[in-house]
């Protein structure tokens, strides 16, 4: 999560030489930690409990929707050098107003479940009580977005937490040891399909405002235009294939933990702190409780800044005050938090699968400028068969939205 930049225009020194790579890969790292978060975390971790083998399916599936999806945002944004929002305005016109009041009431539900992100990661690293720690964290997160320097000090941090990330739950994953033949066989021919856990996936990895975290930075660094197309493509799928690399990793993680024969307890306040607790003692759930609380505080930031920056364009007077707006979109979300006293795990998986329904909203006015307005995209031909895996990617979406609207009910019950 970046420092936050403005969104009313691009930086000039973005688009030249190193400067521009610099920011592309900004823009990769944005959408990847955006992707894994603490709801992807929670969510997997949950599914996979309850599932077993056969969610293999629902990880393919969510990696191939994520790839149709991110390949044409970060085209069609990216290219056409217009926010989501605007985009949907020039189409059809209050239809960018209506996705940003989609995605910023997504994106509080989101950040609520990234609060509750942090109250697990603390007391899985100290035994905090949830609501302290999500009540401290929240002031955290405001003191670092008020910090001239917040954009460093986050860049540098998270790269080196993600990685710690990675090579923790891929030390979990191998010494427990997952059925990988097992798991291979059900990721095409799986015993059962769960409509909500796929969606749920789906929304919290690549839904609500994670789907522009990348492109929307491509448009603050300049990096925009047909003669950008290569560079815009590269940064797409490189993001895409960290994310999917460590769905897989921590899939198998859960499974090794699950095949061996522990069993998650129904009304587990953290899941994934109990999966890495039984699959590497108490040094891996201290490790695990800093990981997921520095993914869950930046992308309180992240999910603050992206949203309010969609709410921003409904009038000048918003945008005026973005900043302050952006510390009461944090305070909110923190107040709603305390007040539901709901298992913050529940709150990830129902932002996953609230984003997911959100979606389909948004590809729809993406496809639609690939397929019928060129001339917002500088005369550039869109490449029919991506507009082709786009429109089968918006077509699942929209089943799997409606085969979930019943089962998210479940989730509280």
């Amino acid at each position: 999560m970046k420092r936050l930049p403005n969104t009313q225009a691009a930086s000039p020194e973005g688009a030249k030489g190193r400067d521009r790579r610099v920011a592309l890969f900004g823009a990769m790292f944005l959408m990847a930690t955006s992707a894994i978060g603490p709801g992807f975390i929670t969510q997997t971790t949950t599914f996979t409990a309850r599932l077993g083998a056969a969610f293999a399916f629902a990880i393919l599936a969510s990696i191939l929707v994520d790839i149709a999806v991110q390949l044409n945002v970060w085209r069609v944004i990216g290219i056409s050098g217009m926010r989501a929002q605007t985009l949907g305005n020039r189409v059809l016109p209050g239809a960018g107003y209506l996705l940003a009041v989609l995605v910023a009431f997504g994106g509080l539900v989101f950040n609520v479940g990234n609060i509750g992100g942090t109250a697990l990661g603390l007391n899985a690293l100290a035994g905090v009580d949830v609501k302290i720690g999500g009540a401290l964290s929240a002031l955290i997160a405001i003191a670092i977005f008020l910090s001239r320097r917040a954009g460093v000090a986050i860049d540098r941090i998270v790269v080196v937490l993600g990685v710690v990330m990675v090579a923790l739950t891929l030390y979990v994953a191998i010494v427990s040891g997952p059925p990988v033949g097992e798991a291979l066989r059900q990721t095409v021919l799986p015993d059962s399909v769960d409509f909500l856990a796929i969606t749920t996936l789906i929304g919290g990895t690549v839904g609500g405002y994670i789907t522009y975290a990348g492109a929307h930075r491509l448009i603050d660094a300049g990096v925009t235009g047909p003669e950008n197309t290569r560079q815009i493509t590269r940064g797409s799928v490189t993001g895409i294939l960290v994310t999917g690399v460590m769905r897989v990793i921590l899939f198998l993680a859960v499974l090794g933990v699950v095949a061996g024969g522990f069993h998650l307890a129904a009304d587990s306040t953290n899941p994934a702190g109990d999966i890495f607790q039984a699959a590497a003692g108490q040094l891996g759930l201290r490790l695990f409780g800093i990981v997921l609380w520095a993914a869950a505080i930046t992308s309180v930031i992240g999910a603050s800044y992206t949203s309010v920056s969609f709410l921003a364009s409904l009038s000048p007077w918003l945008d005026r005050y973005r900043s302050w707006i952006t510390v009461g979109f944090i305070l909110v979300s923190a107040a709603i938090f305390e007040l539901l006293g709901k298992a913050p795990a529940n709150l990830l998986i129902l932002a996953g699968a609230l984003n997911g329904l959100i979606l389909p909203v948004g590809l729809a006015v993406i496809l639609w400028v690939a397929a019928r307005r060129r001339d917002l995209m500088g005369g550039y031909r869109y490449p029919v068969w991506l507009i082709g895996i786009g429109v089968l990617a918006w077509a699942l979406t929209i089943y799997l939205g409606w085969n979930s609207l019943s089962g998210i009910t479940v989730l509280w019950s």
